[in-house]
Parts: C-alpha cells; structure tokens; sequence
C-alpha cells in the first residue's frame, strides 16, 4: 500500500496523528479503569468466583463482536463516525454499569461491560486511522506515536480509580460516573480529525482480495498471529493480576500501582517502536516481543512478592508493545485501500475473540485452580507457554517463506 508524500499531506498526516494522540490518551484511560476495578467489582457481585472476570470478557467479547461492523461503518462512512459510535457506547456501558452497581445486579454489570467493549473496538482502530494520510516512511512511527498516547492514560487511569473508587458509598460508582464523563468531553476531540472516506469503487473495478485470499498471504497471517497471541496473552495476565495482587495479601491501591506501571510499560516504548521497525525490521521486533513475554511468565512464576508482580507487568507491557505495534506495522503494510475494511476487521476480529478466550480463561484459572490465590496465579502464566510457541513457530514459517512473499 503506497501513499504521495506531500507537504501537505503530510502535515495533514502530523495533525491526524496528534489528534488521535490526545484521544489514545484521554479517551483511553477509561480503558485502564475498567480493567484495574471491573473483576474486583464482578468478585464482590458475583455468586460464584469463577465468573468474577466476566465483566471483563464482556468488554473485550462485545469488543470482538464489533470489530468487523465497525470496520465496515468507517469503510462506508468514515473514521469520525465510527469513533464517535464507540465513545457514545463507552458513555452508554459505564452508565449501565453504575445503574448494576446501585442495584447490586451482576448480570447488569455484565451488559455494561458489553456495551464497554464497543467503545474499545473503535479505540482499537486508532492505531490503523493514524495510517490513513500517513506515507509509508513515516507509517510505523505514526502508529507507534498514537500507541503512545497511551501512556498519559495509563497515568491519568489508576489515578482516577484512586481518586474514584471509594468516593461514594457504593464502591466503585464514583468511577464509572467518570467514565461517563470522560467519553461525553473526549469525543469532541474527533471533530479536527481530517481523514477522507475511502474512495467507493466504480461498477466494474477491483475490490481487492477476498477474506480468504487476504488470510493466504504469509505477512498478513503472520501478522494476525502474533497480534492476537501478544494482545491476548498480555489481557490474559493483566485481568489476573489485581485478583492475585489482592488475594497474596496486598491492597487495591498496590493492585492499582501495578497497573499502573504495565500499563506504562504498554506505551513507553511506543515512542521508540516505530524507529527500531525502522532499523531491524518488523519481524525481529516482532520475535523480540515474544521473548519478552515468556520472560514475564518466568519472572510471575518465580515468586508472589511485590516486586515480582511489578517486574512480571512491566515486561509483560513491553513485550504486548513490540509484539502488537510489530504486528500492526506489518498489517497496514500488507494491504491496498479497497481492502482496508475487510482486513482491519478481520485483524480486530481474530485479536479480541482471542482476548476473550483468554478473559474468559483468566477468571476461571485464576479462582479455580487450586486452593488459593499463589496457584491460580501460576496456571495463568504456564498458560503462556502453548501460544507463545505458535506464534514464535508462525514467525520461523515467514522468515523461510520466499523473500517475494
């Protein structure tokens, strides 16, 4: 997929970047909020513990559920209008959310977090708007810059929880409600973005490759591959750690703390990503954020103090940002326009039904295996094991696939 590179067009492509910057930042901090008190609240509403996570596979099902048809809305109508859907979801999930918590009804609760996840699908699709008007140069970085915007929510989050979660009498409402207003000030943020509409084919032109041609092709398989293995994995551990973080005997505030750092972890190295694409290609940025991940495992495994759970999420940040910016990079590179929404919401598609699969597993493993909270935290991580080897394997077949592939 090539681009003209212009003056023009690129400062257009610098100020698209800086919007979607902002809103990674602003918008996205609900994001962190959610994920740092949505299984505590599920824990101290649900019946049964093993469903304590199911708030949060909600959010990423919803997520997986509206990846494609959001794709499709911003194919046909543009990148505004989907954006705005998701931010009005974000508004409509927490409002849900807040109504379950004053009523103490779980399944409620639930729905919040389904609605939740259709605001993270259209977040999900800043990281491919931002290479909308970018040219190929500068592409890898504008993706890692938007990523980066995760770092200030990352910070603004957790702070928020602290702030938040036991403002008012029933826990945790304070935070939803500022969910609320987060999504209602933030989307006012997507009016300056300048991303024409994708050209509509004439009768009788191309529309690209079909779904199943665009799966043939190596580096978009490969892509979706280590894309749904870093994302899922990284969801995996982070929705388990304020459920072991709490349950080895450390409070909601130490929980937070440590979400505080992977998530800055996530988006730290964004502002360098981009560049060592650049340099060592795609690929061994790739494979090195594998590494990074199984290194996390070992790191959990080795021990349930807190200095473990700080080590094991900040490499488990780091690896899901090499891994998953890799991934992207080599996505938008693999693709003409005409197939942009068909690829993107396959891409989105396969990563968050993984997401879910691993939400979903994340509760299970870490409140049904075994007697206590040091071994449901280790069956999460020796999960790792089984998906990291695939998409380590799924690399090794591209690198011995013929360079014209």
């Amino acid at each position: 997929m090539t681009s003209m590179t212009t003056p023009e067009n690129h400062a257009r492509a610098k100020r698209n970047v800086f919007i979607l910057v902002a809103a990674q930042a602003f918008l996205g901090a609900q994001m962190a909020m959610i994920f740092t008190i949505a299984g505590l609240a599920g824990q101290s509403l649900a019946s049964n513990l093993c469903f304590a996570t199911l708030p949060i596979t909600a959010t990423v099902l919803g997520s997986m559920l509206t990846a494609t048809p959001m794709s499709n809305i911003m194919q046909k109508y543009g990148r505004k209008v989907g954006f705005f859907i998701g931010a009005g979801a974000g508004a409509l999930g927490a409002a849900i959310g807040a109504i379950a918590l004053l009523q103490q009804n779980f399944w409620l609760f639930v729905l919040g977090g389904l609605f939740t996840g259709v605001y993270q699908s259209s977040q999900g699709f800043f990281r491919f708007a931002a290479t909308d008007t970018a040219s190929d140069a500068f592409r890898p970085k504008a993706i890692s810059y938007v990523m980066a915007g995760g770092l200030a929510s990352a910070i603004i989050g957790p702070q928020l929880v602290k702030l938040t979660a036991q403002a008012m009498v029933v826990p945790f409402l304070g935070t939803y409600l500022t969910v609320i207003a987060i999504n209602i000030v933030g989307s006012s943020l997507f009016l300056f973005l300048n991303i024409p509409k994708p050209p509509v084919a004439k009768a009788g032109e191309s529309l690209g490759r079909s779904k199943w041609e665009l799966l043939k092709t190596p580096r978009i398989a490969v892509a979706i591959i280590v894309g749904m293995v870093s994302y899922a994995l990284m969801n995996l551990v982070m929705t388990a750690t304020p459920l072991a973080v709490v349950g080895c005997g450390f409070t909601q505030n130490n929980a937070a703390d440590v979400v505080s750092f992977h998530v800055l972890a996530m988006f730290i190295p964004s502002f360098f990503t981009g560049s060592l694409i650049a340099r060592f290609g795609v690929e061994k940025i790739m494979a090195t954020g594998l590494v990074i991940l199984a290194a996390a495992g070992v790191v959990a495994l080795s021990g349930i103090t807190l200095d473990n759970f700080f080590i094991a999420l900040i490499l488990l940040g780091v690896g899901w940002n090499f891994g998953f910016i890799g991934a992207t990079a080599m996505l938008s590179s693999s693709h003409e326009p005409s197939e942009r929404g068909r690829v993107q919401g396959m891409n989105d598609l396969l990563v968050f039904g993984g997401v879910t699969f691993a939400s979903l597993a994340s509760g299970g493993l870490m409140n049904c295996s075994g007697g206590t909270p040091q071994d449901g935290w280790s069956a999460v991580n020796i999960a790792m094991i089984p998906f990291l080897t695939l998409a380590g394997a799924a690399l090794i077949w591209l690198w011995m696939q013929p360079k014209k592939a």
